[in-house]
């Protein structure tokens, strides 16, 4: 009895004077959370987006500090077109094995390195891994956050080289003679994470 008594008082002990500004994981809140996606071609351009499947950020003293967040790529939507005028088209070709496979390859993944502060309040530059096709890569950008009503938003314009992760499809980096049927190597992600 006595050394439960011992063992209850030192969990309450150190639960009472955990210091509070240690770097907890906020969940991202996925129904708010968005990707917008744009590629690029000879011919003109594409847009769409993807959904986070899940993910959180880490944050000290109100400053961010770490996270990470998974993707569905799946999810993947064209929204430049509409039903029957290629959509279904454009999203089967970007899901199929000649872009991202996504029944092979379901889920791409970020996870951040490092944070340094910028010098102005919530901006950061952003060093971390990116996971696409099981290859990863590290990527270096920008980001800000804001907070308005107790929610933290964390936005960052992204620009990745599709052929980094073995995706060649169409690329002039690898293939002659495509002339205005290239697809650039480049796309750019908007990306806009949620967290309470």
């Amino acid at each position: 009895m006595k050394n439960l008594f011992t063992l209850a008082f030192v969990a309450f002990f150190a639960f009472a004077f955990t210091p509070n500004n240690v770097g907890e994981g906020t969940p991202v809140d996925t129904n708010k959370s968005v990707i917008t996606w744009k590629g690029y071609k000879v011919t003109g351009e594409h847009a769409g987006i993807l959904k986070v499947k899940n993910g959180n950020l880490d944050f000290t003293d109100g400053k961010l500090t770490g996270g990470s967040f998974d993707i569905d790529m799946a999810s993947l939507e064209v929204t430049d077109l509409k039903a029957g005028q290629g959509k279904e088209k454009l999203e089967g070709h970007l899901k199929s094995a000649d872009f991202f496979g996504t029944e092979k390859f379901p889920t791409a993944k970020f996870e951040i390195t490092k944070v340094v502060s910028r010098g102005k309040a919530g901006e950061y530059k952003i060093t971390g891994n990116v996971t696409i096709k099981e290859t990863t890569k590290e990527i270096k950008f920008n980001t800000m956050v804001t907070e308005a009503n107790g929610v933290k938003t964390a936005k960052a314009d992204i620009t990745l080289d599709r052929s980094d992760f073995n995706v060649r499809y169409g690329s002039g980096s690898f293939f002659d003679g495509l002339g205005d049927k290239t697809i650039y190597d480049e796309f750019d992600l908007a990306v806009s994470l949620v967290v309470k």
